[in-house]
């Protein structure tokens, strides 16, 4: 059953100066929000809304995907990031996400065959750097993974899965301040960031703040 949308997106949506452009960013916006809140199967239904409307959107089939995901239905996650590549081969947050999926779902080896492919497709990205390093990541190679990152780094410096990457590392090798700063710059420039908004807000639960000064 589809939740009822709000009466300030009806209004809108069904004004007579509403294009379908503005429609489908009104939809989208409130899907974006209610992700950020945990309201996983709401805000699929808005994204359902958008989808109609723009139907060849790559950034609304993966934010559907990325919905199911979190509801735990691997098929319909998996099925939506795949159709989001095929709109946009180099979106990187799809492929990244199709990759650690393969590997909780127990298909490693169907996960180290799409990085494999990856890196051969495109070796001048810093994106399938980060799937590299990830997948050293799962194996504890932190200094490898670590090189790797920097690697991706040198290509594109403010590539965003890379830094978050990196304060990852710095999180598992006991510098989460360190993390911490980091999440809050990734933060302060993409604030859509959910699951970086999480892994601060746990930082922040475990008493870790920002390093002082010098």
């Amino acid at each position: 059953m589809r939740r009822v949308i709000p009466l300030a997106c009806i209004a809108i949506c069904l004004g007579c100066a509403a294009t379908d452009e503005e429609r489908w960013r009104i939809f989208n916006d409130d899907g974006v929000a209610l992700f950020a809140k945990g309201s996983y199967r709401e805000a699929l239904d808005s994204f359902d809304y958008a989808a109609t409307l723009h139907v060849q959107d790559s950034v609304i089939h993966y934010n559907m995907a990325q919905c199911y995901d979190r509801l735990g239905d691997a098929k319909n996650a998996e099925r939506y990031y795949v159709a989001c590549l095929q709109l946009d081969p180099k979106h990187g947050d799809a492929r990244l996400a199709l990759v650690t999926m393969k590997y909780r779902t127990g298909h490693v080896s169907d996960g180290n065959q799409l990085i494999r492919d990856w890196l051969k497709q495109d070796e001048k990205s810093a994106d399938p750097l980060v799937a590299e390093a990830w997948r050293l990541r799962q194996e504890k190679n932190y200094p490898l993974a670590q090189g790797k990152l920097l690697e991706a780094l040198s290509i594109d410096p403010n590539n965003r899965r890379a830094l978050t990457e990196l304060a990852i590392l710095d999180e598992l090798q006991g510098m989460p301040d360190r993390a911490y700063v980091q999440y809050e710059r990734i933060l302060a420039r993409d604030p859509n960031q959910a699951e970086i908004r999480e892994r601060l807000e746990l930082l922040k639960t475990k008493g870790v703040r920002r390093p002082a000064p010098n």
